[in-house]
């Protein structure tokens, strides 16, 4: 055995290097500036920081709902300065899943056919995503809800299924942007209990949070303030 040999390093699914976003106008706007992040394959992280700090601006180009004014983010290995629309549509539809503080479940669709929407951009057949609904409706423990729609749901069942909608995608990336803001106490634990769950089986998870409780859960946490980042375990 080489004693010099070393383990690789762990994959990076998010590394963001530089990243700057200013918004045009008679007055330009830096929501973000000299952004530098990295998230490896398994990471449980929050990002946490005040109304206008820069958190939603982070949260779109992030999910590449929105592009940078300058830096590089490289999403799974992959670079994303490049990608014409269609691509960033259909690296979102394979690559990201989304947990939304609104829920933004369709209301006259049940649990099953909703979490099927999050696989209609990856032309995955009709009896497939059924079955795939269903089995992720299982695992986060809504298999007696299943057939339930959204108004019929506490909010913390339709939470649990937009997390599902979210992996049913088999994403390499989730990201939660204040999941537990519409919820009362119990249903906030319950959700932040199964986003531990998920995070123990593997899942990379980012949640984007204003709230310390949230924040706390996750492994590790960067904070954003005026659009910097500031990571509190590195000098």
């Amino acid at each position: 055995m080489n004693t010099s040999d070393t383990a690789p390093a762990p994959a990076a699914v998010v590394d963001m290097t530089g990243i700057a976003k200013t918004y045009a106008g008679p007055r330009p706007v830096e929501a973000l500036r000299d952004c530098d992040l990295r998230v490896d394959a398994g990471d449980y992280m929050s990002i946490m920081g005040p109304s206008g700090s820069g958190k939603s601006t982070l949260l779109n180009i992030l999910g590449l709902l929105d592009e940078p004014t300058a830096g590089e983010y490289q999403l799974d290995g992959r670079p994303t300065a490049t990608l014409s629309e269609t691509q960033r549509c259909d690296r979102r539809a394979h690559q990201i899943g989304f947990v939304f503080q609104s829920f933004q479940l369709v209301p006259y669709r049940s649990a099953v056919e909703n979490v099927e929407t999050g696989l209609l951009y990856q032309r995955v057949r009709r009896r497939d995503r059924r079955s795939r609904a269903i089995d992720v409706l299982e695992r986060v423990g809504l298999a007696e809800r299943m057939w339930a729609t959204p108004p019929e749901m506490s909010g913390g069942e339709r939470q649990r299924v937009a997390v599902a909608r979210a992996l049913v995608r088999r994403p390499a990336l989730v990201l939660c942007d204040e999941p537990t803001g519409n919820l009362d106490s119990h249903s906030s634990g319950a959700v932040l209990d199964l986003l531990d769950e998920l995070s123990t089986d593997g899942l990379t998870i980012i949640v984007i949070t204003h709230d310390p409780t949230v924040a706390a859960r996750t492994r590790s946490h960067v904070e954003i303030h005026d659009g910097r980042l500031h990571h509190p375990n590195h000098p």
